[in-house]
């Protein structure tokens, strides 16, 4: 697993418009609104599919497209124009499979939004929680025909939470371990407050 930094070569186009547009905080517009269309679209499909259609195989078809749609474009365009983040599979000469977790540089021209990193956190954390809540949903209903397309909700969604928050906190460290000292040190800040007090 390797973790690294992309040069400050302009992102997929970016130019001195975009660093105009940035003093509004409007770099990417169509990045950030496909970014929520397609999971929004795939959650809605499955919450009204029943109301619009009678048919499954149509309404699942329709929910896995959106699905394939929403994490194409999360892992290989509004990750990168929204955060500055990116990860992939590469395979070397001798067939060995290493995940590379890459982050932009903090210190290039082109730092990300606020606003488009709260939108991109956001959906990329609350859409995983809904798609949690189908799969109890159709195994507590018995709605057995539905469990297989919750669950690919589900897995494609956390694959990107996953992968972004490996590049967040950095490719080598291990989350668990992240938030166990995480964990610790508030314990601890917690312990050295109550022996403060008299």
């Amino acid at each position: 697993m390797q973790r690294q930094d992309s040069q400050d070569a302009p992102l997929f186009g970016e130019d001195d418009d975009h660093i105009r547009r940035s003093k509004l905080n409007i770099r990417h517009p169509l990045a950030s609104f496909f970014h929520l269309f397609f999971r929004s679209s795939a959650i809605l499909v499955y919450l009204f599919c029943d109301i619009f259609s009678s048919r499954f195989i149509a309404c699942m078809v329709t929910i896995i497209l959106l699905l394939s749609c929403d994490f194409w474009t999360v892992k290989n365009v509004s990750g990168r124009l929204l955060v500055g983040l990116r990860w992939w599979n590469q395979v070397d000469e001798d067939g060995k499979s290493h995940w590379v977790f890459e982050s932009k540089r903090t210190n290039s021209l082109n730092t990300t939004s606020g606003a488009e990193s709260r939108i991109f956190w956001l959906g990329l954390i609350v859409c995983p929680i809904f798609w949690v809540i189908f799969v109890f949903s159709a195994i507590f209903s018995l709605k057995i025909k539905w469990l297989a397309v919750v669950i690919m909700g589900l897995v494609l969604q956390w694959a990107n939470l996953y992968g972004y928050l490996r590049c967040k906190v950095g490719g080598q460290s291990n989350l668990r371990d992240m938030a166990r000292n995480y964990l610790g040190v508030q314990i601890f800040k917690q312990a050295m407050k109550n022996t403060e007090r008299p």
